[in-house]
């Protein structure tokens, strides 16, 4: 099974014209910006655009939204549906949408509102809403996103809707494309059950995905994963799906003297819990997702490999299955880790860590990292503080941190910076090991 590359979106480029009817051409719905000003009063931001459509529709703008009845106030996600006859033109509804002050984040709400409007269908959805080069990135990438849909069925797949940016956004829409593919390849194997996607099987993929001539791709099994201790700790619990060390390692000829950005993605196809079996039964049935760190670093490198930029990128995915077995680890098990440092096992559910270390510890020892990042669904207690809206982030690094931190707020993938302080070092102490694993 192959569901890597998106097929339920498309983006289109659409430029504003004089010749407006030939704009309209195919296009089913149409998104214009909600703009109040202070009296309450609206205000047309393409009002050339909007004179052409009163004229072909033979509706008045201002009629509509003294029908709506309700004040307007122009905030996010405020929503005026007007519906067409459409027999003048393949033209059935238009969206009036407010889009707040018109940031990169609000306009990524917006396209999420709108996307989620014609998921499902076969719409092509023109969006006015953003002039902004700065905003039309995270709108454009909002709009198609909002429509994803995983579903191995045997009835037709879902009618596909399509999205057309009003404006001369060329480059902004490329980059928009990368990121959208990209994200969607990152879904579809997060969502892929695990009966089907082993750690043998994200090899596999990321083998399929990479195929760029400046992408390499390495995989380690069986005995070639003796010094991973972690890795082998956690997946040897499955003697039919096997762990994997997966390196897909982004660099182009003469990038030696590039800085180098590697990525560590835990990659546990499913979690048990291990022996410390995980209770109530039912926070098991997401556990299929625990492999998201690892697709995330993978769908990375095939952006990166798109976008080419003057830096070497590795993943390094760490990829096993949580099983429950005779041939599991223990809880008070010691492991030693890549590089030579143990571990005392406390509680076998916290596995996450232990398959991460080994690539950290791979990573620092032989691949000369200038920036060293782990990405996992690493603990539920991040979520006790933080909730499902930040991710915990820990650096010491406190320029990155703002830097990603920036980042997240625009794209609505929030990271919250978290203490990392000597004081913790305490609660590792083991008396039988170099450290204990998750006290």
């Amino acid at each position: 099974m192959n569901r890597a590359v998106p097929k339920l979106s498309s983006l289109e480029l659409q430029f504003q014209s004089t010749e407006n009817s030939k704009l309209l051409a195919g296009v089913h719905a149409i998104a214009l910006p909600l703009v109040v000003d202070e009296t309450g009063a609206r205000v047309a931001s393409v009002k050339g655009f909007e004179r052409t459509l009163e004229k072909i529709t033979g509706i008045s703008f201002e009629n509509e939204i003294e029908k709506f009845g309700t004040p307007l106030v122009g905030k996010v996600g405020e929503l005026i549906e007007i519906l067409l006859s459409g027999d003048k033109t393949k033209l059935q509804k238009i969206f009036l949408v407010g889009v707040g002050t018109g940031t990169p984040s609000d306009l990524r709400k917006v396209g999420a509102l709108l996307g989620r409007k014609v998921k499902g269908s076969s719409t092509h959805l023109l969006s006015a809403c953003s002039a902004d080069s700065e905003s039309i990135k995270a709108h454009a990438v909002a709009l198609a996103l909002a429509t994803y849909t995983w579903a191995e069925k045997s009835t037709p797949a879902p009618e596909t809707p399509r999205f057309s940016i009003m404006g001369k956004f060329v480059k902004e829409i490329e980059l928009a494309q990368i990121e959208i593919e990209s994200v969607w390849i990152a879904r579809n194997l997060i969502h892929t059950p695990a009966n089907i996607a082993t750690p043998a099987w994200l090899a596999s993929q990321a083998k399929m995905l990479a195929k760029h001539p400046d992408v390499k791709v390495t995989v380690k099994s069986g005995e070639e994963l003796a010094e991973f201790g972690g890795l082998r700790a956690v997946g040897n619990s499955s003697r039919i799906h096997s762990p994997r060390f997966v390196q897909v390692a982004y660099a182009p000829r003469g990038s030696k003297n590039w800085k180098h950005v590697v990525l560590v993605g835990k990659g546990i196809t499913f979690d048990t819990g291990g022996v410390s079996l995980k209770r109530p039964y039912d926070t098991m049935m997401a556990m299929k997702s625990d492999m998201a760190g690892a697709a995330a670093i993978l769908a990375t490198v095939v952006a990166v490999s798109k976008l080419a930029p003057n830096v070497r990128v590795t993943a390094l995915m760490m990829c096993a299955e949580n099983a429950f077995s005779g041939s599991a680890q223990r809880p008070s098990d010691v492991i030693k880790h890549y590089g030579g440092t143990t571990v005392e096992v406390i509680n076998t559910d916290a596995e996450g860590r232990l398959v991460l270390a080994d690539g950290l510890a791979f990573a620092d020892k032989n691949l000369d990292p200038d920036y060293l990042i782990d990405v996992a669904t690493l603990t539920g207690a991040a979520t006790l503080g933080l909730g499902r809206q930040y991710a915990a982030m820990y650096t010491r690094d406190a320029k990155l941190a703002k830097k990603l931190h920036e980042i997240g707020e625009i794209s609505g993938d929030r990271v919250w910076h978290m203490p990392l302080v000597d004081d913790y070092e305490v609660a590792l102490e083991s008396d039988i090991a170099d450290y204990n694993h998750c006290r």
